[in-house]
């Protein structure tokens, strides 16, 4: 039986899952990343590996990893979330490791590409899967496989420039972010991002599902907050709406479960789009924060057959 291989690698941990040709899991494990230590790191994607290898009745055909992060023009790593893969050639040194097919994608990519096949986007011509988790960013897909564009790096809307005016009309500061640009999107519309406005307004809220707890009871400063991530994070969608025009945008990371954005997005996107266009479906993903890993292997997969 001819299986596929998916590796999600998260800050906290390693999550290896095998499909079978009906793009079902048939085996998932885990383990704790080691964030510092770049050996350690091989060692235990090398450790998960083998022991799917002799624990599966099955072929691996290829491995596909999710890695966090971008990679520059000479195949080397930066991952803010795990510091020890930045200046590294992962996925190099981990098909020399594993001595069989890699194909590398970072984990928002892999998420868009999960839920594009099987998933919330399942059967729509094309998908566009926003995270909104610490970070944000994500992944365009097109009849079910992914485009990553000539740096592969088609997806990033989170490092776009958020726009000067809504700054200025909310009064809030231009931060740096660590990707070495400023006034990223991410650093407003994530999941910290929300934290970090709602600390900007006198707050003291270190988590965004604090910020939503507030409002819930009352803080008018969390409330506001709220309403200003709402109409950032509008923006910003209806400049992938403008950009790419997906028939569908499936959210995911931490902020995807909350409720309210499915009810308001919809029309603080329509605020920033011409009056003619129509705002595509805002979904829930089908796989939650267990899609990284089975699209990493639907993205071997993909790629293996294109060949």
């Amino acid at each position: 039986m001819p299986l596929w291989y998916g590796i999600d690698i998260g800050g906290t941990k390693i999550e290896l899952v095998a499909c079978d040709e009906d793009l079902q899991v048939v085996y998932r494990a885990r383990l704790a990343t080691p964030t510092q230590d770049y050996d350690a790191f091989l060692r235990a994607v090398e450790t998960l590996v083998g022991e799917a290898d002799a624990g599966l009745d099955g072929v691996c055909r290829a491995v596909g990893v999710g890695v966090p992060g971008v990679v520059d023009r000479d195949g080397r790593q930066l991952s803010a979330n795990v510091p020890a893969l930045t200046g590294q050639r992962v996925g190099h040194d981990l098909q020399q490791r594993l001595q069989r097919p890699l194909h590398q994608g970072n984990d928002l990519q892999c998420f868009a590409v999960s839920e594009a096949n099987g998933g919330a986007a399942d059967g729509y011509p094309s998908m566009f899967g926003a995270i909104l988790g610490t970070g944000a960013g994500g992944g365009f897909c097109i009849e079910g496989r992914l485009v990553a564009g000539c740096n592969g790096m088609a997806g990033e809307w989170g490092h776009w420039t958020a726009p000067a005016t809504l700054l200025q009309e909310y009064s809030l500061p231009v931060y740096d972010c660590p990707c070495g640009l400023r006034g990223c999107v991410e650093r407003y519309v994530s999941g910290s991002g929300l934290a970090q406005l709602h600390r900007h307004l006198g707050g003291d809220s270190a988590e965004a599902s604090t910020v939503v707890a507030q409002a819930q009871a009352g803080d008018a400063s969390a409330q506001c907050a709220l309403d200003i991530h709402r109409d950032l994070l509008g923006h910003a969608l209806a400049g992938v709406v403008m950009a790419l025009d997906p028939h569908v945008i499936v959210l995911g990371g931490g902020l995807s479960k909350l409720e309210s954005l499915y009810r308001d997005l919809p029309s603080a996107i329509a605020a920033h789009l011409f009056k003619s266009a129509s705002v595509p479906p805002i979904l829930p993903p089908k796989f939650g924060d267990a899609g990284g890993a089975r699209g990493a292997a639907l993205l071997a997969r993909q790629r293996s057959q294109a060949h």
